[in-house]
């Protein structure tokens, strides 16, 4: 056959229908099993975080414009604890997401860390058990503790959350998450609005707060270190 700008398009026209087609179906095999994963892993992380429970009921909401999931568990018909899906982009290396259990009266029964980019070694420490910045939260109710400006926070900021060795950044991620998932639990207790970074206060002030702490981050960084590992020692210390 000659070949054409016309056959030559049909051809190409073909191929990119085959592709396509191929697609689809990929993507309609995968889809269900992805789901079904996913489900999965979310009922393990509730099964972590939450004392024993029969059923849970969802609730979206949005706390500074990132969205959280809180699960109400229920036993015999009685409220056995909240779960919150939160989460955070200020870690080292963006996103950290927690799911975070709350006792009936507020009292955090565990921490999961659902995920995490940090530096090997340093920030993904957030994920060992037993670690300092789990340890100063678990068993233990927010408002009871050493608040700065109404939220938790690390101990190089006024608080009382021990950090992770030379992953300060990475330790203010996490508490920053807590934060939030503490706000979703006030908002599904009481059934007010959620106050936005966990404190009440404005989100413009929280934002200005976070920006001069990551310039000041920045400027140790740039002066006393080199590399991904030592860039986040460098900042953290």
């Amino acid at each position: 056959m000659k070949s054409t700008l016309l056959n030559m398009t049909a051809v190409l026209f073909g191929i990119t229908l085959v592709a396509s087609a191929g697609v689809g179906v990929v993507n309609m095999i995968t889809i269900e099993p992805i789901a079904a994963a996913k489900a999965a892993a979310t009922t393990a992380a509730l099964s972590e975080v939450l004392p024993p429970f029969d059923e849970t009921a969802t609730e979206q909401m949005t706390i500074d414009e990132l969205p959280i999931t809180v699960y109400t568990a229920t036993k015999d018909g009685e409220v056995s604890g909240y779960a919150v899906e939160s989460m955070t982009k200020q870690g080292f290396n963006g996103v950290v997401r927690l799911m975070v259990g709350f006792t009936p009266d507020g009292t955090i029964y565990n921490v999961n860390v659902l995920e995490q980019a940090e530096t090997p070694g340093l920030g993904t420490k957030m994920a060992d058990e037993g670690n300092p910045l789990l340890g100063s939260v678990k068993g233990q109710n927010p408002a009871e503790k050493k608040l700065v400006d109404g939220r938790l926070a690390v101990t190089k900021d006024g608080g009382d959350v021990d950090v992770l060795t030379a992953a300060t950044i990475s330790s203010r991620a996490w508490v920053d998450a807590i934060n939030r998932a503490w706000s979703a639990y006030r908002s599904a207790v009481s059934g007010e609005a959620p106050a936005d970074a966990a404190s009440g206060a404005l989100k413009s002030e929280w934002k200005a707060e976070e920006g001069a702490a990551d310039a000041a981050a920045a400027t140790d960084t740039d002066s006393t270190s080199t590399g991904a590992d030592a860039q986040e020692g460098g900042q953290d210390e």
